[in-house]
């Protein structure tokens, strides 16, 4: 393992963390699309490798069970945010550093996702520990329907029959 990936997979890991929580209206939505990304790109490096369709249907799973972590997040608690940023590096490692994905996943890439994913995660638990936004679940807002009125008839009759015998 490069220390430098390791270093810049924190520093970056931060950097988004801190830029997600200070867009309060955004943060949930930022973590989880990220989260989603970063599970993503291991299905790329997969395809691009020609590593075959049980790797393409491995890399679809991971995928799906972080975009399932972080849709919950989004509209529901964001532990679950903080629970698929935690688990993220067991996937980087047992699948692609130490496993054998590690044929079509750069070492950069999967050794810098250790500290990035680790980093997002802690902040992102801090800042549900010390009551920030990411505290409460997203309000629900009821969008009130609003109902066209109807075209005013263009009966000149006076008694509407002919809208009644124009009908039949």
């Amino acid at each position: 393992m490069d220390l430098n990936h390791l270093v810049g997979g924190a520093v970056n890991g931060a950097a988004l963390a801190f830029v997600a929580i200070a867009v309060p209206r955004f943060t949930r939505q930022i973590l989880g699309a990220t989260l989603v990304v970063a599970a993503l790109f291991y299905l790329w490096f997969a395809i691009a490798a020609h590593a075959g369709a049980a790797w393409v249907a491995v890399e679809l799973a991971g995928a799906a069970i972080y975009g399932v972590a972080a849709m919950r997040g989004v509209r529901g608690s964001a532990w679950w945010l903080v629970a698929g940023w935690t688990l993220h590096p067991f996937w980087d490692i047992a699948l692609h550093l130490a496993g054998p994905g590690e044929s079509f996943a750069p070492v950069w890439y999967a050794t810098s996702c250790l500290t990035y994913d680790l980093i997002v995660a802690g902040v992102g638990a801090i800042a549900i520990l010390i009551g920030t936004h990411l505290t409460g679940a997203p309000a629900r807002t009821s969008t009130p329907m609003v109902v066209p009125r109807l075209r005013p008839s263009t009966c000149t009759c006076g008694d509407c029959t002919c809208l009644a015998a124009s009908a039949a």
